[in-house]
C-alpha cells in the first residue's frame, strides 16, 4: 500500500512538472497563453485532470501493475510562437523533456552518491522508482498517437508520412498508445534507467 501511494504521488508530481515544461517553453518562444491562463505554475490544482491524473493511474496501477497518467493539456497559440516552423515541436517535446530532466537529476544522484547503499536502503528503492516513472512517462508521451505529445512532434517532423495517420486515429489513439506502452515502453525504460543510474532496475 505504501509503495502504491508513493507511485501515485510521483505520477501526480511528474505530470505537473510535465505540463509546466510545456507552459515554460511556450512562454520562452513568445506565447503567453498558458501564463495568462494561470498554467505557468507548479500549483497542482491547476494541472490535475480528474481522469488522467487520478482515475486512470489508479485503475492501471491496481488492475495491471503499470502506471499511466497525464494532466490537463496546457493551452498555447502556435501562431504566437516566434519559431513558426518548429515552435509547436519544441513546446511538445518540452513536457517529456522535463520528465527526462527529473530522471537524469535523480538518477545521477543515485549513481554517484547512493549506489553504495543499493539493496540496503528503502530510500534508494523509492528514488529509483521515481527515476523509472519519469522515464516511463516521457516515453509514453512521446508515442505518436493523439492526444499525446508524440503525435504533434511526429506530425511536425514527418507531415507527409505521419500527419494523416496520426490525426485519423482520433479518439482511439490513446487506447492504442496504452496497448503499445505495455509492450514497448517498459524494456526501453529499463535500458534508459541503466544508462543513467549505472545499475539494473531493482524492483
Amino acid at each position: 500500500m505504501e509503495t502504491s501511494l508513493f507511485i501515485f504521488f510521483v505520477i501526480i508530481v511528474s505530470s505537473i512538472f510535465h505540463e509546466y515544461g510545456h507552459a515554460l517553453m511556450a512562454r520562452e518562444l513568445g506565447d503567453d497563453t498558458a501564463e495568462r491562463a494561470g498554467r505557468l505554475t507548479l500549483n497542482p490544482l491547476v494541472h490535475i485532470d480528474p481522469v488522467g491524473t487520478i482515475l486512470v493511474p489508479l485503475f492501471f496501477m491496481y488492475a495491471a501493475g503499470i502506471f499511466i497518467g497525464w494532466a490537463k493539456p496546457v493551452p498555447y497559440n502556435p501562431m504566437a510562437l516566434r519559431d513558426r516552423k518548429y515552435g509547436s515541436l519544441k513546446v511538445g517535446i518540452a513536457g517529456p523533456g522535463m520528465n527526462i530532466l527529473i530522471a537524469v537529476i535523480l538518477g545521477l544522484f543515485l549513481r554517484f552518491y547512493a549506489l553504495p547503499y543499493h539493496g540496503l536502503s528503502s530510500f534508494y528503492f523509492f528514488v529509483s522508482m521515481a527515476v523509472y516513472i519519469n522515464i516511463f512517462l516521457a516515453l509514453f508521451n512521446l508515442l505518436p498517437f493523439p492526444p499525446l505529445d508524440g503525435s504533434k512532434i511526429f506530425a511536425d517532423l514527418f507531415p507527409r508520412q505521419f500527419g494523416k495517420f496520426i490525426y485519423s486515429s482520433g479518439f482511439f489513439g490513446i487506447w492504442i498508445a496504452m496497448v503499445v506502452s505495455m509492450i514497448i515502453v517498459p524494456p526501453l525504460a529499463r535500458i534508459i534507467f541503466y544508462l543513467i543510474v549505472g545499475s539494473f532496475l531493482g524492483f
